[in-house]
C-alpha cells in the first residue's frame, strides 16, 4: 500500500511538472510569435526537448520550469507582448539586450517573482522606470542601460538588499538621486541622464565617473579614497599642537608604505595592461574573458554592437563573447583568430583584424558584401564589430581544422592521409567558392588570401573558402607573414596590390600543395629554403614529373591521368604572366571535367598495398604538355 501511495504521489508530481513546462512552451511561442524579428529561433512547436534545446532556453535541474531565456541580438522590433513572457513565473535570468525592443517596460513583469538577473540594455525602452522594484526581492543584477527611459529613479531600488550591479547609463533619467546605501553593491552607473541635486555619501565609494554627463554635485569630502594628509606644521604650543606620538608617526609611515605600494602595483597592472592592448576585445578572448554581467557592458556602446547578417540564428552579442572561454588559432595574414566557446556550447571563429587602412564606413560596406554571400562553398561571415580599438569579424568554426592541418599534420602510422577523391572534392570546391567570390560587385571582388590555412571542408567533404575581401580594406604595405609568401603573385611584389588573377595563382599554389603534400615554402633537411611553384618547375622541366606527387597518393591505382591533368592546371595558375592564367569559372569546369574522367573509370576506392611509385615513362609522356 505504501509503495502504492509513494507511485501514486510520483505520478502527480511528474504530471504537474509536465504540465508546468507545457505552460512555459507556450508562453515562449506566444512570445516569439507575436514579436517581429530578424534571425529565425529553432523552436519549434512540435518539438518535446525545450529545454537546453531551444536556443537562449535553459531549465531547472530537474527539467520542471524554463529559469532562463538569454536573446541578444535576435533583431527584435516592437514592444513585448503582453502576457507572453510574464507567463514564465520560474524565471530567473532574463537577457533581452542588444535588439530593437521599444515600448514601456512591461507592468506584467511584476509576476517573475523569481528574478535574479535582468539585461534589457542596447534596446528603444521608453517611459519611466518600473515604480516597485521591490517586487523582485532576488534581484542582483539590473542593467537598463542605453534605452530612452525617463522619470526619476524609484526610491524602491534602495530597498533591494541582493543588488550587487545597477546601470542605469545612457537614458533620459531626472531628478535626484536617492541614497542607496545597499551594503552589496559593487558596480553602479548612472552617466549620461539628467540628474540634478548632490550624490548622497553611500556612493562616494564609486569613481566620480558613474555620475558623469549629468547635473550633480558632489560635496566636498568626496573622495573615491579618503586620503587626507596635513598640509600644515604642528604648532607645539598650541591648543592642538600635541607632539604625535612614536606609535602615531610609526602608523602613518606604515600607512603611506602601504598607500605607495598599492599605488604602484596599479601603475604597473594599468601599464601591462595597456601593453597587453587590455582595453579591447581580443584580451577578454585571450583570457576567457569576465563576466559581461559584472563588467555591466564597459566596452560595449551605443553605436558599437555586434552586427548580424540576415539569416543568421545566433543567439548572443559582444557581451557574450567576453564571456566566452577562448583558445588562440594562430597568427594569420590579417590578424589574430581565436576559437570562442560561447555559454549555449556553440563555437565560432573571431578574428581580431589589425592595421585596416579604410574607415569605419568603408569597412561596413565590405563587410556587407562579403556578408551577403550565400554558397556552399563559401565560408559565410555571421557578424562583425567594429569600434576604434577593436575591428572583429565572426565566422562558423570548423571542428576538422583547416586543409593545411590536414594535409601538412603529423606524417607517421596514425596519420589518416587525405585521399585522392578527396583532394580533388578540396580543390573543386575551393574553385566554386572563388568563382563565386569573384562573380560579386560586377565581377570586381577579390578574395586576396587564399591558402590552405583558410580552406575547411564542408559538410560534403567539398573545400569551403574563408578570410574573404579582407585584403581590400587592409594596409597594402604590410608584408605577409613567411608561410603565406608562397602564395602571392610575382606581381604583388611590386605592387602590393591583389587582383583576381593574383587569387588564381594563388589558388594554383594551393593545388600544387595538394599535389605534392609540401607547403608552398618549406626548408630541407639542409635548411634549404625552396619555393614550390620554383621546385616543380624544375622538376617538370627536367621531366621528371612522376617525382612531382605526394607519395601518400601513390597508392592509389590508375590516378595518373587525372594527377597530371590537375598539374597542367595548376600550372596554368601559376603562369608568370598575370594576362596568361585562366579565370576561376575556367578552372571550375577543367577541375570538373578532371572528376568526370575520373568517375567514367571503374577503380577501386582503396589504395592498393604496394606504395611503388608508377611507371615514369607514363609522366614523361604527359608532362611534354606542361
Amino acid at each position: 500500500m505504501e509503495i502504492f501511495k509513494f507511485f501514486l504521489v510520483g505520478l502527480l508530481w511528474f504530471g504537474a511538472n509536465a504540465s508546468f513546462l507545457e505552460d512555459d512552451k507556450q508562453a515562449l511561442l506566444d512570445f516569439i510569435n507575436n514579436l517581429a524579428h530578424s534571425r529565425d529561433l529553432n523552436w519549434d512547436a512540435n518539438s518535446t526537448t525545450v529545454c537546453n534545446h531551444w536556443t537562449g532556453v535553459t531549465c531547472s535541474e530537474d527539467g520542471s520550469r524554463v529559469t532562463g531565456l538569454r536573446l541578444p541580438g535576435v533583431g527584435f522590433h516592437g514592444p513585448i507582448p503582453a502576457n507572453t513572457i510574464s507567463r514564465l513565473s520560474g524565471l530567473q535570468i532574463l537577457s533581452l539586450r542588444s535588439n530593437g525592443i521599444s515600448g514601456t517596460f512591461p507592468i506584467d513583469f511584476y509576476n517573475l517573482k523569481n528574478l535574479s538577473l535582468l539585461y534589457l540594455q542596447f534596446n528603444n525602452f521608453s517611459g519611466p522606470l518600473p515604480v516597485d522594484f521591490s517586487v523582485w526581492k532576488n534581484l542582483t543584477i539590473v542593467n537598463l542601460s542605453n534605452n530612452k527611459f525617463n522619470g526619476s529613479i524609484p526610491r524602491s531600488v534602495t530597498r533591494l538588499t541582493h543588488l550587487t550591479a545597477l546601470n542605469l547609463a545612457n537614458n533620459s533619467l531626472v531628478g535626484h538621486i536617492p541614497d542607496m546605501g545597499i551594503h552589496g553593491l559593487q558596480v553602479l552607473d548612472l552617466s549620461n541622464n539628467h540628474l540634478t541635486g548632490v550624490v548622497p555619501k553611500s556612493l562616494h565609494k564609486f569613481p566620480k565617473s558613474v555620475f558623469v554627463g549629468n547635473n550633480v554635485s558632489v560635496s566636498d569630502s568626496y573622495d573615491e579614497v579618503p586620503i587626507v594628509m596635513p598640509t600644515h606644521k604642528f604648532n607645539p604650543n598650541g591648543r592642538n599642537g600635541r607632539k604625535l606620538s612614536d606609535k602615531a608617526v610609526l602608523g602613518i609611515i606604515v600607512g603611506v608604505s602601504v598607500i605607495g605600494f598599492i599605488g604602484f602595483a596599479i601603475f604597473w597592472t594599468l601599464c601591462c595592461f595597456k601593453r597587453d592592448n587590455g582595453d579591447g576585445i581580443s584580451s577578454k578572448l585571450e583570457k576567457g574573458g569576465m563576466s559581461p554581467e559584472k563588467a555591466i557592458s564597459r566596452t560595449q556602446d551605443a553605436n558599437n554592437r555586434l552586427v548580424f547578417f540576415e539569416g543568421c540564428n545566433y543567439a548572443f552579442d559582444l557581451e557574450d563573447l567576453l564571456r566566452a572561454s577562448a583558445e588562440v588559432l594562430g597568427k594569420g595574414t590579417f590578424g589574430m583568430s581565436y576559437k570562442a566557446i560561447l555559454e549555449d556550447g556553440t563555437s565560432v571563429v573571431v578574428k581580431r583584424l589589425k592595421d585596416l587602412s579604410v574607415g569605419k564606413r568603408d569597412f561596413e560596406q565590405q563587410m556587407g558584401v562579403v556578408g551577403s554571400i550565400k554558397h556552399e562553398n563559401v565560408v559565410e561571415l555571421r557578424a562583425y564589430y567594429y569600434s576604434k580599438d577593436e575591428k572583429l569579424t565572426v565566422c562558423e568554426y570548423y571542428s576538422e581544422g583547416s586543409v593545411a592541418s590536414m594535409l601538412h599534420g603529423k606524417r607517421g602510422e596514425d596519420r589518416v592521409p587525405l585521399t585522392w577523391s578527396t583532394r580533388l572534392q578540396i580543390a573543386i570546391g575551393a574553385a566554386r567558392g572563388i568563382a563565386r567570390v569573384h562573380a560579386e560587385t560586377g565581377m570586381k571582388l577579390v578574395h586576396g588570401n587564399i591558402k590552405s590555412s583558410n580552406i575547411f571542408l564542408n559538410s560534403q567533404n567539398y573545400g569551403c573558402i574563408s578570410d574573404i575581401g579582407l585584403s581590400t580594406i587592409m594596409s597594402q604595405i604590410a608584408h605577409p607573414i613567411a608561410r603565406a609568401a608562397g602564395y602571392r603573385a610575382p606581381e604583388i611584389t611590386d605592387t602590393r596590390k591583389v587582383t583576381q588573377p593574383s587569387d588564381v595563382y594563388s589558388f594554383g599554389v594551393l593545388l600544387l600543395e595538394l599535389l605534392t603534400g609540401k607547403s608552398p615554402v618549406h626548408t630541407t633537411t639542409g635548411d634549404e629554403i625552396i619555393h614550390l611553384v620554383r621546385w616543380v618547375h624544375s622538376v617538370v622541366r627536367e621531366e621528371w614529373t612522376g617525382e612531382v606527387f605526394d607519395v601518400e597518393l601513390l597508392k592509389y591505382p590508375n590516378i595518373e591521368e587525372e594527377m597530371v591533368e590537375m598539374l597542367q592546371i595548376a600550372m596554368s595558375c601559376v603562369a608568370r604572366v598575370a594576362d596568361q592564367r585562366p579565370k576561376m569559372a575556367e578552372v571550375v569546369k577543367m577541375l570538373e571535367d578532371v572528376r568526370r574522367n575520373a568517375e567514367s573509370v571503374n577503380r577501386p576506392c582503396v589504395p592498393e598495398s604496394s606504395t611503388q611509385p608508377p611507371r615514369p615513362e607514363v609522366f614523361e609522356t604527359e608532362s611534354s604538355g606542361l
